[in-house]
């Protein structure tokens, strides 16, 4: 993966911002705390994108968010025969997986079936299929560290990649998760607060046309909590497409040099 000098990574936080600063993580699971990292609870890790991470693909991306670390791969549009028996439109193929030293314990990398058709639910409402009639294009996801929110990663890498590799898209997508601790909605969590989250809220969403292409919510969350976790996925959405748009303009006009 050759390329320039890595640019500082660009955080982003949805409004309002609040801190915390309290004891130390979980000491009392129902009391106030300090998240690992010393973050606020509505502030997100540092982002950073970068193009062109693999050079056989048609398109690439890495992302590296925190500890979490994903490298994205398009391929296509290729001829497809299954496309060609049933549909003038395009197809999309996703598949997501884990380096085996991408976990803590050693060996455990494997496809993610789950996460790989979550990652096709999540961008192929953005994709303009009719762009490339009967043919395929691939999206390959490999995480290389997991540190927590690795699925809102990968989606968002994955969009960076389509971009990269020149596939007509209504919007980027991006991605944003929030973990429910307690009383407590922190966003963007990491692995250990990922596993102590008595629920967890997933929205992915085109910030431009501000329409959501997936919701994916997981334990006991009353209408209240749903809509404040909603609305700082949503902000937090926004923000990071500017990060990620600003990767995009870098590296077009770098090529253009």
């Amino acid at each position: 993966m050759a390329g320039k000098a890595a640019p500082t990574p660009t955080t982003y936080s949805p409004s309002p911002t609040t801190q915390k600063t309290k004891p130390s993580f979980f000491k009392n699971h129902d009391a106030d705390w300090v998240r690992p990292d010393g973050r606020g609870f509505h502030q997100c890790r540092p982002a950073f994108f970068r193009t062109g991470a693999v050079n056989a693909a048609a398109g690439s991306a890495y992302a590296e968010f925190g500890n979490t670390k994903v490298i994205v791969s398009v391929f296509g549009p290729r001829e497809s025969k299954k496309a060609m028996m049933y549909s003038d439109i395009g197809r999309l193929n996703c598949n997501v997986s884990y380096a085996t030293f991408a976990t803590p314990v050693r060996g455990q990398g494997s496809d993610d079936e789950d996460f790989s058709s979550m990652l096709h639910k999540a961008l192929e409402g953005a994709i303009i299929l009719e762009t490339f009639p009967k043919t395929t294009v691939d999206v390959f996801a490999l995480v290389l560290e997991s540190g927590g929110s690795d699925l809102p990663v990968v989606i968002s890498c994955a969009s960076v990649a389509l971009a990269d590799a020149g596939i007509m898209m209504y919007d980027l997508v991006a991605s944003v998760s929030v973990s429910c601790l307690a009383k407590n909605l922190v966003i963007d969590p990491m692995l250990e607060e990922e596993s102590y989250q008595d629920g967890s809220l997933m929205l992915t969403c085109m910030p431009s046309k501000y329409e959501v292409t997936q919701l994916t919510i997981t334990g006991e969350w009353s209408a209240a909590k749903i809509n404040e976790g909603m609305q700082l996925c949503l902000d937090a959405c926004s923000k990071l497409a500017n990060i990620m748009r600003s990767c995009l303009k870098e590296a077009a006009s770098g090529s253009e040099e």
